[in-house]
């Protein structure tokens, strides 16, 4: 703990506290309540990123939290502004990622504007972060932005909300203390609790092993590894979970990209225990469980919370890397594990996603899609993929070779975020080749961020897949028996729009085109976006025949 020769101005302590926990960018919109704290940004060290809107600016500073586990940040007015984090909010807290939302708000020790703009926006945020507050006295500000961080940061992570109201922004602190992170090892998982597993898992015959978004974490991903290697368990992975296990593995039996239906869900059927690691139910089920059914062994850092289809029969909580890492130092392979079944599944998996990856149809169809940009992504290159048919199409057919190289929302599933998500990834690896992927809907919820792209001189390629119409929704809708009505819209020219802001713009004439435009864009980098016209028929052949 260091204290600060005072007075300070409660503004320059609060960006004097941000420093102190290591955060380089904020991101957002100020406004007149919070025009001191604007100022005290003007000689830090902290980058602000201005942009064009409130939500897009809580999208990035999610995607900060979530590539790099530390908190990401974002700043807006009171009002209209924090309404426009809701969404964002929402996104980081279902999807755990360490994010603080910064608002502004008028006097609260003296009226000025009576109720003008003024709504309780702390108790707005309560529902939708890890926690909410106003500071209501400048030396305050440490504790509670340690707090804060603690609270956004340590698992599961999730949301925060800070209201600085104008009058405390403006008030002085006499010789504040600035509080250190302290070093924290989570608690690990007890030894009895780590036998039972190993037990459990000996006795199983037919033992799967999913991975879900929890374990997307260094450590956890390398024991992971390991214990795949050693025990020759074949895994299948949840859409938030592709990577951590490189999924050109000889185990790997696909991604769970729909609730049910699809091949991988006879794997899950042929299991007789599922060994869940780092799944739980906010994600979008990967299978539903019965009572009878295969067992679950719940290895995660909480307990789990019990659902109609998710009741795990036993548990493994505390640490996850540590935990694995006790099951890989004892488990012995067994001679009655029977894995034939989910070979004979894994063909087909491979078979269904790999089929018509060459299909020269135009326009193009998914998978050859797919295909084209992973042939164009390196290894380490990250995808960020907003919500919509096509975010399907990849969990299931794009391999991902390590973690976080596929960025998709499965747990909020909002529309809106792909953009703004690859420009927060190019303040983490400004060096890597980063792609957004959206529909046409989704784009043009946050497009206008494509300037801020340009102003920051990011190294961005978007594509833009374009059907005139809410696709996946038009896919729901002519399953569920309904006639086609009521989802097509118009679009502007996206090569006009996007030179118009500054960037690139290109359009795919033809099926070929787009493995040469993205390689192109990727190699020369800059702002630059691609029209994908894309035919959805294909949808009808999501699920195997039986």
């Amino acid at each position: 703990m260091s204290r600060i020769k005072g007075p300070i101005k409660a503004s320059d302590l609060m960006v004097k506290a941000l420093e102190n926990e290591g955060v380089e960018y904020i991101f957002g919109i100020p406004g007149e309540e919070n025009l001191d704290f604007l100022e005290s940004l003007r000689d830090s060290k902290i980058q602000l990123v201005i942009t064009r809107h409130e939500q897009g600016a809580g999208f990035m500073a999610a995607t900060i939290g979530r590539l790099s586990g530390k908190i990401g940040v974002c700043l807006s007015t009171l009002g209209p502004g924090a309404t426009n984090f809701v969404t964002a909010a929402a996104y980081a807290q279902l999807g755990a990622m360490p994010m603080m939302m910064i608002t502004g708000q008028k006097p609260i020790m003296t009226s000025k504007q009576a109720r003008f703009q003024i709504i309780d926006v702390v108790e707005m945020m309560g529902p939708v972060t890890k926690y909410a507050r106003q500071i209501v006295h400048g030396a305050n500000i440490p504790s509670t932005i340690r707090e804060a961080v603690r609270l956004a940061e340590e698992e599961r992570p999730g949301a925060v909300h800070l209201e600085l109201p104008e009058d405390i922004a403006a008030e002085e602190v006499a010789e504040p203390f600035l509080f250190p992170s302290a070093a924290a090892r989570r608690p690990a998982a007890e030894a009895k609790a780590v036998a039972q597993a190993i037990k459990m898992i000996e006795q199983a015959r037919h033992p799967l092993l999913l991975v879900g978004a929890g374990a997307n974490r260094k450590r956890t991903s390398n024991m992971l590894k390991q214990f795949v290697e050693l025990t020759g368990i074949p895994f299948i992975c949840t859409q938030m979970g592709k990577g951590v296990i490189d999924e050109r593995h000889d185990n790997y039996m696909g991604t769970a990209a729909l609730s049910d239906n699809d091949s991988v869900h006879d794997a899950t059927s042929a299991a007789d225990l599922i060994i869940n690691v780092g799944h739980d139910v906010i994600e979008k089920p990967p299978f539903f469980m019965t009572d009878g059914g295969f067992k679950v062994l719940h290895v995660s850092f909480a307990s789990a919370a019990v659902d109609a289809i998710y009741f795990p029969q036993q548990e493994l909580v505390g640490d996850i890397a540590n935990a694995i890492w006790q099951i890989n130092e004892t488990i012995k392979v067994q001679d009655h594990w029977d894995f034939s079944t989910f070979q004979t599944v894994q063909k087909q998996v491979e078979q269904h996603t790999t089929e018509k990856s060459d299909d020269p149809s135009f326009p193009l169809i998914p998978q050859r899609f797919v295909a084209d940009v992973r042939k164009a992504m390196p290894d380490d290159g990250i995808i960020c993929l907003d919500n919509g048919m096509y975010k399907i199409w990849f969990a299931r057919n794009y391999k991902a070779y390590q973690p976080n190289t596929i960025l998709l929302d499965n747990a909020l599933a909002t529309m809106g975020a792909g953009l703004p998500s690859a420009i927060g990834a190019s303040f983490v690896y400004p060096d890597r080749k980063i792609l957004a992927i959206c529909g046409d809907g989704g784009f043009m919820m946050n497009s206008q961020e494509l300037e801020t792209a340009v102003r920051m001189e990011r190294n961005v390629t978007t594509l833009i897949l374009n059907d005139n119409s809410y696709g996946m929704i038009r896919w729901k809708q002519g399953t569920a028996g309904f006639k086609d009505w009521g989802l097509e819209f118009g679009n502007p020219d996206f090569v006009a729009y996007a030179e118009s802001y500054g960037a690139n713009g290109y359009r795919v004439e033809k099926t070929d085109d787009l493995l040469r435009l993205l390689e192109k864009c990727l190699s020369e980098g800059g702002v630059n976006v691609i029209e994908v016209p894309i035919d959805y028929a294909e949808n009808a052949n999501l699920t195997p025949k039986s």
